[in-house]
């Protein structure tokens, strides 16, 4: 019996160039979407509702909900969080749901959803994510949603580790995957210096968030796997 096959996908803008019927996507955004939704559950989050638009966001908030936006690394006015991992460990957001938009992040769960699951990764719960790979035997994707439709390194980055955790369990597809793997094992005793030097690091750098750019590189913080489920991102680990 042949090996599940990984792919990876640098822009969610290439997504259209694969088959997402019948396999898990891995939707990736270090800095900082997924790292504050993996972090947010590991601090009692029931769930959270990932949406594209601001104005969505906003409706859910008027329910009741708790709701985050961001745009271009901001908070955006009127809501009660932003996109930091540290803003996700207050007791105030146990047990409940919040709903979430954000500048790529989000926009590239919502591009997912013809895939069998969708898984959200972090270099904080990389090992929750390899093993649920490895035990699910499917056909996977590993999206990264980059930075407006543009080549992102952090994200790659983690792409080429999760390969490297899982790739005596599946094979490579594409040249997609081995490149983000060789890109990994060249910089993993380096992942910070080098993330400085990237176009995003740079950007967010402006909003002096140097804390959250190493707490986003820490492997295997957490033990929680957010998989999307009728619309919302729940624990199953």
């Amino acid at each position: 019996m042949s090996s599940p096959h990984i792919e990876v996908c640098f822009s969610p803008d290439f997504l259209f160039q694969h088959q997402l019927k019948g396999k898990i996507v891995v939707v990736v955004d270090i800095f900082r979407a997924t790292s504050c939704m993996v972090t947010a559950f590991a601090h009692g989050v029931e769930s959270i509702i990932p949406v594209a638009e601001v104005e969505q966001c906003k409706s859910l908030q008027a329910t009741g909900l708790l709701a985050a936006a961001e745009r271009d690394g901001l908070k955006l006015e009127g809501f009660d969080l932003d996109n930091s991992p540290f803003s996700y460990m207050q007791q105030n957001i146990r047990g409940k749901t919040i709903a979430v938009t954000t500048t790529n992040g989000t926009q590239a769960i919502a591009q997912s959803t013809a895939a069998d699951e969708i898984v959200v990764g972090s270099f904080l719960n990389i090992s929750s994510v390899a093993s649920y790979l490895i035990e699910s035997k499917k056909d996977c994707i590993v999206l990264c949603a980059g930075w407006k439709g543009h080549y992102n390194l952090e994200d790659t980055l983690f792409a080429g580790a999760l390969v490297e955790k899982v790739k005596g369990h599946f094979e490579m597809e594409q040249d997609a995957a081995l490149s983000a793997l060789m890109l990994y094992k060249s910089s993993k005793s380096e992942l910070l210096a080098i993330t400085k030097e990237s176009a995003h690091v740079k950007r967010l750098a402006k909003l002096n968030i140097h804390k959250d750019i190493e707490f986003c590189l820490t492997n295997d913080k957490y033990q929680v796997l957010p998989v999307y489920t009728n619309g919302r991102l729940v624990n199953v680990n």
